[in-house]
């Protein structure tokens, strides 16, 4: 049946001239400004894509975008899913697999996240290196998963080294600060006690979301070359703890996503 569902998709968006792009995009909260970036050839609301779920989250747009940037066709998801949302893990991730079955050969991947790192500081970038799945799930359990590739997805590498080492010679060149760190998926979507930051702290994490992961675990099946960048929307300091102000952060990763679209426009430029 998820064979079935994903070909009606992939149907759907190819007779509406997505064909063939080259790189798959996934913006995370409060990220949206690239679109004004791509020359774009086709927007599609998610609502009218069969079997495609719908962002409920308020900064989350809910369309797919296919156009052009640097020179290669891309198509990007405006607008992700989340398992707090109360999908599956299956639908999380039903936009990675979408995207590769239109033939992206790259995927790129940001969020907004909580530095755990004390070092690390908000408005900053930082680029993942290895996860820690914390969400109590994965996106490939479930029957038939073998359909769709390996169901013991090897995570030694779940991020393209090729594409980091690139991502970080770009932002050097760029003069963009660029953190390097670990980051952990937990469920939500309530944020962090104190003691679960001192929990984090102690895992070695350098920041926090809930997103990310399982779209990676799924590029992984795929045999699809990943890289993701968070912005780090606020500072998780465990002894000085803060409310979480929601439109501080959507203006913290607003203010940061020009640094990001650089360094995502120059990569695509030489993949």
């Amino acid at each position: 049946m998820k064979q079935e569902q994903l070909q009606e998709t992939l149907d759907y968006l190819k007779k509406r001239g997505i064909n063939q792009p080259c790189v798959g995009i996934v913006l995370g909260t409060g990220f949206g400004t690239l679109i004004n970036e791509i020359v774009v050839e086709k927007e599609i609301a998610y609502t009218e894509i069969p079997y495609f779920p719908e962002a409920t989250v308020e900064f989350h747009s809910g369309k797919m975008i296919y156009g052009e940037l640097s020179g290669k066709k891309v198509v990007v998801m405006s607008g992700r899913f989340h398992l707090y949302e109360g999908y599956s893990p299956w639908e999380v991730t039903y936009g990675i697999r979408t995207m590769h079955g239109l033939g992206i050969k790259h995927l790129l991947i940001s969020n907004a996240a909580g530095a755990i790192n004390l070092n690390y500081k908000k408005g900053e970038l930082m680029l993942l290196e290895d996860h820690i799945n914390l969400q109590g799930s994965s996106p490939l359990a479930f029957k038939g998963t073998s359909n769709f590739g390996n169901i013991f997805a090897d995570m030694v590498e779940p991020y393209s080294k090729t594409m980091n080492n690139s991502i970080q010679q770009i932002a050097a060149t760029q003069k963009i600060q660029l953190h390097k760190g670990i980051y952990a998926s937990v469920l939500g979507p309530q944020l962090e006690t104190r003691t679960e930051y001192k929990m984090l702290q102690i895992l070695g994490v350098d920041a926090v979301g809930m997103s990310t992961v399982p779209e990676v675990i799924v590029a992984k099946q795929l045999n699809l070359p990943c890289a993701a960048i968070s912005v780090l929307t606020d500072e998780c300091d465990p002894e000085n703890l803060q409310p979480v102000n929601i439109s501080e952060i959507i203006a913290i990763a607003g203010k940061a996503e020009p640094r990001m679209i650089k360094i995502f426009k120059n990569l695509i430029e030489l993949l």
